[in-house]
This record gives structure tokens, C-alpha cells and sequence, in this order.
């Protein structure tokens, strides 16, 4: 596996040495300090993104189950290794620069910044996963289906993604912003 992104290479987890897991469950353990999320591997933090939406909270199983069938249907649409698409999609739909409203004597205006490496990853997974989310929402395709589609987009860079359309508006409105 490799992190084409430099400035990202820290932050996404998928050293074999380090992150060498078989069932994407370790129970809490990077919460406990601030920054340690950044070393959890990917793919957990791709799964705890999951339970998301009230009826999904805490049903780590489910999101597990949803994970690995979509990471089967990776690997049988694109003959490449799951994990990898999983970091080619984080890194593309992860938005650079973003719009913060800063406020000086009752006037709000927006103002143009750039986004930390940690936050353009944690970003990333949110977006990625609403997608799929939505998509699998009122459908006959399965959520981990959704979540396939999501993320092979992603890794393409396909502006069919949620997650690439959503980094695109978020990166026009601070362009707007300079």
C-alpha cells in the first residue's frame, strides 16, 4: 500500500507493520488521547463512520459486515487491492482549502483557509460515507453496494461521487472567499 499524497501519508493508517488487523475492532483504544485517531487504521475508522444515524449507533457488527462486502465488490469490480482504492478515494475527496466565517464589530464575512492534513482525512471519511448513505437510502442496492460505488468513484476522482462533488463545492466557495 502506498500514500501517494505526502502531506497525507502520516494520517491515513495502512503500514503492514503497524496496522497489521484482521477485524477492524480495537474497542475504543485511539480515542483516548487527542491526536492518536490519526495512527487507527483506515479501515476501522471508515467502519466506526458507519454507525452513524440514530437506529445505526453502536452496531459495530452490522458496520463490519457492511465493510467487508463492500470490500469484496471492490475487489471483484476493479482486480485491485481493496485498501488501496480505500486510500485513493480518502486522499481525493479529502478538500484542500475551505470557508470560515470570521466576525469583527457585527460583520461576519467568510474568509479563505487551508485545511490540516488530520482534518482534510477525517472530512474525507464523513463525506465518503454520507454518500453512500444517501444512496442506499429509498434503493434497492445495498448499502455496502453504495458504499463500493462511493469509493471506487472516489478513487477515480468521478464527479458521480458525493463525496468528490461535495469536496469540489467546498472547495469553489473558498475560492470565492480568498
Amino acid at each position: 500500500m502506498q500514500v501517494k499524497d505526502i502531506s497525507l501519508a502520516d494520517y491515513i493508517g495502512v503500514s503492514q507493520s503497524k496496522h497489521a488487523t484482521y477485524v477492524p475492532h480495537t474497542a475504543g483504544r485511539y480515542s483516548a488521547k487527542r491526536f492518536r485517531k490519526a495512527q487507527c487504521p483506515i479501515v476501522e475508522r471508515l467502519t466506526n463512520s458507519l454507525m452513524m444515524h440514530g437506529r445505526n449507533n453502536g452496531k459495530k457488527l452490522m458496520a463490519v459486515r457492511i465493510m467487508k462486502h463492500a470490500m469484496e465488490l471492490i475487489h471483484l469490480l476493479t482486480d485491485q487491492n481493496p485498501i488501496q482504492i480505500i486510500v485513493e478515494a480518502v486522499i481525493n475527496s479529502g478538500p484542500r482549502e475551505d470557508a470560515t466565517r470570521i466576525g469583527s464589530a457585527g460583520v461576519v464575512r467568510r474568509q479563505a483557509v487551508d485545511i490540516s492534513p488530520l482534518r482534510r482525512v477525517n472530512q474525507a471519511i464523513y463525506l465518503l460515507t454520507t454518500g453512500a448513505r444517501e444512496s442506499a437510502f429509498r434503493n434497492v442496492k445495498t448499502i455496502a453496494e453504495c458504499l463500493a460505488d462511493e469509493l471506487i468513484n472516489a478513487a477515480k476522482g468521478s464527479s458521480n461521487s458525493y463525496a468528490i462533488k461535495k469536496k469540489d463545492e467546498i472547495e469553489r466557495v473558498a475560492k470565492a472567499n480568498r
